[in-house]
């Protein structure tokens, strides 16, 4: 029988990494979460979700079918670098259609191993075996753990504008599913956006609908946090810009309690790096742009 698909390990999202000798802590890449599953029948190459890719990775497909394994499942993630060789989620989207020799898998964990099933083993363990398997200069690489203390190691991840980190259980099993054997902590980024709204209910948090100032897209929203001079003189603002709602393109649904405001406005968020759209956002402070 053909091996299949394994649900992968969610880490739990923390505000810190954690302390102590019972951790290793890599480094969170910015791509897709992927399993490679290679057996008889051939290579596979799977999303976080089970959707076969293969078509997609033919690269990575080739690559894995040359690994000196009878058999394996290995979790991983796809990434594509950019210059400063930080991974790049914007450019893996064009990669994946365009340019599939831009494409790595960063392997690290492996729970299957020519006809041994290797979750129950402690992590370590696997590591050490996955990492002899994969020969160094492909497009298949360990992700190697970084040494140090963890508060240590995150500083740098955040000051190398790196999306966060991830710290693992050395004697953890491997389990389908959410877990806080793996923890991951992400690092802030703050940008600018263009505001398009202000949503104040009274009782409620308010918070400021924001789109991106490229392309115009609708990005999500940012609680308000800001001093209470700063909120007045929003509010100020808020009131003077008062404009039509954006057309449906931008915001689908309806939403009775927002302010809307004509273009002008920008704000700058701080935010979760390496996420589409905005999460975990507050509004930092804001400029008039006319």
């Amino acid at each position: 029988m053909g091996l299949k698909f394994i649900p992968p390990l969610l880490p739990t999202l923390v505000d810190k990494p954690p302390e102590g000798d019972g951790w290793s802590h890599e480094v969170k890449f910015d791509g897709y979460r992927s399993q490679i599953v290679r057996d008889a029948g051939g290579v596979r190459i799977f999303t976080r979700r089970g959707l076969d890719w293969t078509s997609k990775y033919r690269d990575l497909a080739r690559e894995a079918a040359d690994l000196d394994v009878k058999s394996a499942i290995i979790d991983g993630e796809i990434i594509v670098l950019n210059d400063a060789g930080v991974s790049d989620f914007g450019a893996l989207r064009k990669a994946i259609t365009r340019r599939q020799h831009d494409l790595y898998f960063v392997a690290f964990d492996l729970m299957h191993l020519n006809g041994h099933d290797l979750r129950d083993m402690p992590l370590e363990d696997r590591r050490e075996i996955l990492a002899a398997l994969i020969p160094e200069g492909k497009h298949i690489q360990f992700s190697q753990a970084l040494p140090g203390e963890a508060k240590a190691i995150f500083h740098l991840i955040d000051e190398a504008g790196l999306e966060g980190m991830v710290s693992k259980r050395k004697d953890s099993k491997y389990r389908s599913g959410n877990s806080t054997a793996w923890l991951k902590t992400k690092a802030y980024a703050v940008d600018e956006f263009d505001l398009l709204g202000v949503e104040r209910e009274p009782g409620k948090p308010a918070f400021a609908l924001m789109a991106d100032r490229g392309t115009g897209r609708y990005v999500g929203s940012a609680f308000i946090t800001v001093g209470r001079e700063m909120r007045e003189r929003l509010w100020q603002r808020v009131q003077e810009r008062s404009g039509p709602p954006p057309p449906k393109a931008v915001i689908k649904e309806k939403r009775p309690a927002t302010q809307w405001v004509r273009p002008g406005l920008v704000g700058r968020v701080k935010h979760l790096r390496g996420e589409e759209d905005l999460r975990h956002a507050s509004l930092q402070d804001f400029r008039e742009e006319d």
